[in-house]
């Protein structure tokens, strides 16, 4: 989950945040772990608690969560695909300049991610992530101690200041670090390692801490060389994914081309551990989404996507759908009605994702000694506030 959350947009956020705050903003980044940990905590406590699924849940709460859900995923998937194959296809095109461009590179790694989703199930995809976050973890970490952090300005950004200016920028850093769909995939992948039933949750409550402290070490580490790499070579980098290509030829302009190359190395594995994550993590919720029409409707328990989904027709059309449709956006601009669509329905996800948490763990559907305490509501319904905020802003903020 921390690995697919973790995506070349999270590092650019934050090496961006270094570059023009230095370590002002740390404590926005670590809070922001801390938000998506009681996020995450949520969805699988709900999982394991009731042994239902959250997309049970939400049908518990009206017709309404579909209709959204059923959008949300439709657009989602189509525009995400092309952004996930675009970022893994970038530091590719880098590595191997007299190769192909970038866009083929990206089409080369979804199909891959396919192949790898259709043909194995959870346990592959956990072992083939663990590499990935193996090599993610060495190589920030690694680059974070290559450009010497100041420990004392480290120490004095954990205290929470907003630099002029910067108020909008702050909360988005927090609300941006650690995923958004992947967290309500978070309970399925629970149930897909074998954990089921109340007697896992401190289990889960662990691995999710572990999960997200691993996301604070890469947030950091990012942060670290925005600070003391890009701010002291007065570097600004360019938008989106291809930000990090910055990073990199500043890095061989002061460490020399290895050190680059382990870089773009590192991007790669970030951008494609992401891209497979969503592969199999999106693809499952779209199958028990499925289940439960098919079931609604009398027809049956929603056959073999709710006992088997990993080889369920719902899921590998999904797969499908975010493999090959989203090829078509590479080799074009997004059309602006889809960009809106996109901006509108993605904007509304992670307050829709907070406040049926808060609602489901609040009432009957969760058994008394599972519901949220103090704690687990006051984060999220700041969780809630956050991301309803971000929502507005990001809305008025689109092209119309």
């Amino acid at each position: 989950m921390a690995a697919t959350g973790v995506g070349a947009g999270d590092l650019v956020a934050t090496t961006v945040a270094g570059e023009r705050y230095g370590y002002t903003l740390l404590w926005a980044a670590v809070l922001g772990c801390l938000i998506k940990i009681s996020l995450a905590e949520a969805a699988g406590r709900w999982h394991l608690a009731t042994g239902t699924t959250l997309f049970e849940g939400w049908r518990t709460l009206g017709p309404w969560t579909t209709v959204y859900f059923a959008g949300y995923v439709a657009v989602w998937g189509f525009v995400y695909g092309s952004v996930a194959m675009s970022a893994s296809g970038l530091p590719l095109a880098a590595l191997f300049p007299d190769g192909p461009d970038y866009r083929v590179w990206g089409v080369l790694c979804a199909l891959l991610g396919l192949a790898c989703v259709w043909c194995n199930r959870y346990a592959v995809i956990e072992r083939v992530m663990t590499v990935l976050v193996g090599v993610m973890f060495v190589v920030t970490v690694g680059l974070a101690i290559r450009v010497t952090p100041d420990l004392g300005g480290l120490g004095a950004g954990l205290l929470p200041t907003f630099p002029d200016g910067s108020l909008v920028y702050t909360l988005g850093l927090m609300g941006g670090v650690g995923g958004s769909i992947t967290l309500a995939a978070y309970g399925y992948w629970v149930t897909a390692k074998g954990w089921r039933g109340p007697r896992w949750i401190p289990v889960m409550r662990w691995d999710n801490r572990v999960a997200y402290a691993m996301t604070g070490v890469f947030v950091i580490a990012m942060l670290i060389v925005g600070a003391e790499l890009l701010r002291a070579a007065d570097v600004a980098l360019a938008s989106g994914d291809r930000g990090l290509l910055d990073v990199g030829e500043v890095l061989e302009e002061r460490f020399g081309a290895l050190t680059a190359k382990v870089f773009l190395l590192g991007f790669f594995a970030t951008s494609f551990s992401s891209l497979l994550g969503v592969w199999h993590g999106v693809s499952l919720l779209f199958a028990d989404f499925t289940a439960r029409l098919r079931a609604a409707r009398g027809a049956g328990d929603g056959g073999a996507a709710a006992r088997e989904p990993e080889r369920s027709r719902p899921f590998r059309a999904y797969l499908l759908w975010l493999t090959f449709p989203p090829m078509l956006l590479l080799y074009q601009d997004e059309p602006v009605a889809l960009t809106l669509a996109y901006g509108v329905i993605g904007a509304l996800f992670m307050p829709f994702l907070a406040v049926t948490l808060l609602w489901l763990l609040n009432g009957p559907r969760t058994p008394r000694a599972w519901r949220s305490g103090l704690v687990s509501n006051v984060m999220l319904v700041g969780a809630t506030a956050l991301f309803v905020f971000l929502s507005v802003r990001e809305i008025q903020d689109l092209p119309w």
